[in-house]
């Protein structure tokens, strides 16, 4: 395996700005690897960093991006020469929180892009932790770049199925069902058995879509308000003769109507899932919460002991990933993100080292 002199990066050297430089290839410790990119999808966790001064655990200059895909080069022996995804967050592993089996929310975990020093998802190569990578050992010809995606887009729904506890049979309702981590939410659901799939979000064209890959119904939110999102549901769930009780609720777009959106949805014995993340703040009555019995519940990242069992639901062709990205080389970073921060992608971006 080739090992770099030098490893070249898209750094955030401030908020709003990037500059390509070449940094130093660390000197491993036993534990790590160091692993070539293949693609590293833009998020828009790494758009809240960039333009709207969401702060990172380390301080820039770093390299952003959390959802990488490679190849180990160097490091762990019995790694080298692996294909591997490498989770968003990877824990300790060793503190209490690790050992409740929390460990996607360990306090001592490493994101790169964010609190793992300098490194990020954006550079030609990555040093990172081996003990938690998920290994490839035959992507039955997906693109290596391609399940990048698998390490928050995918997982990230993952855990928050996990949560909620998503049975056969099920009624689910996913806010901001068109976006990056909602369209994989959606597959999720419908690949772990519920039998009805609400998807709400603004653009009628993507919410079409997303009735070929598991939703069941769709609303739209365009010209709509809170009440009459609701009410259309409610309609909806007439119609069908379905309970307005016991729906799981996954509110997947962080924005401040979504939430609001989810909330007024909550109802008796429901849950609702905050997987979104938003700089926004919403009222709400506890006590509706009390008197439905219901739950709130934040989920952040994934375990990586999930990342298995979602790679093979992807390569068994439950999840799908090529319609909803797209592959540029990562000198158009800059334009990436700027149309990301504008939405005006209709897939989430991959970008592959290109230096």
């Amino acid at each position: 395996m080739s090992v770099p002199a030098k490893i070249e990066t898209w750094q955030m050297t401030e908020p709003g700005k990037l500059e390509k430089t070449a940094i130093d290839v660390p000197e491993l410790q036993p534990g790590e690897a160091l692993v070539e990119v293949a693609g590293c999808g833009v998020c828009h966790t790494d758009v809240g960093y960039y333009y709207d001064g969401v702060p990172t655990v380390n301080d820039p200059p770093l390299t952003l991006g959390h959802e990488i895909s490679g190849k180990v080069v160097a490091g762990d022996e019995q790694l080298i020469g692996k294909e591997v995804i490498i989770p968003a967050v990877m824990p300790c592993n060793k503190c209490d929180i690790c050992a409740e089996g929390r460990g996607n929310r360990c306090l001592k975990q490493k994101m790169p892009g964010n609190s793992m020093g300098i490194y990020g998802g954006f550079p030609s190569h990555i040093p990172v932790p081996s003990e938690d990578l998920c290994v490839v050992e035959d992507r039955k010809g997906m693109p290596l770049e391609y399940l990048s995606v698998v390490a928050d887009a995918i997982t990230s729904p993952y855990q928050a199925a996990k949560r909620a506890d998503i049975q056969p049979g099920d009624r689910v309702v996913i806010i901001g069902a068109t976006g990056g981590i909602g369209v994989y939410m959606t597959q999720i659901a419908a690949a772990l058995g519920a039998e009805t799939v609400i998807t709400i979000a603004r653009s009628k064209e993507k919410l079409e879509r997303s009735l070929s890959y598991g939703a069941t119904h769709a609303i739209s939110t365009l010209d709509q308000g809170v009440k009459d999102i609701k009410n259309a549901y409610k309609s909806y769930s007439k119609e069908n003769k379905l309970p307005g009780y016991g729906w799981k609720i996954f509110e997947c777009s962080g924005s401040k109507i979504g939430q609001e959106i989810g909330l007024e949805l909550l109802s008796f014995t429901g849950k609702l899932m905050v997987v979104g993340f938003g700089m926004h703040k919403v009222e709400y009555m506890l006590s509706r919460l009390m008197a439905f019995d219901a739950e709130i519940i934040g989920t952040w990242g994934c375990l990586p002991r999930y990342y298995q069992e979602v790679l093979q639901m992807v390569l068994d062709d439950k999840i799908k990933i090529e319609p909803f990205v797209e592959v540029r080389p990562m000198s158009q970073i800059e334009k990436s993100f700027e149309e990301s921060h504008a939405g005006k992608l209709m897939k989430r971006v991959i970008l592959q080292p290109d230096f």
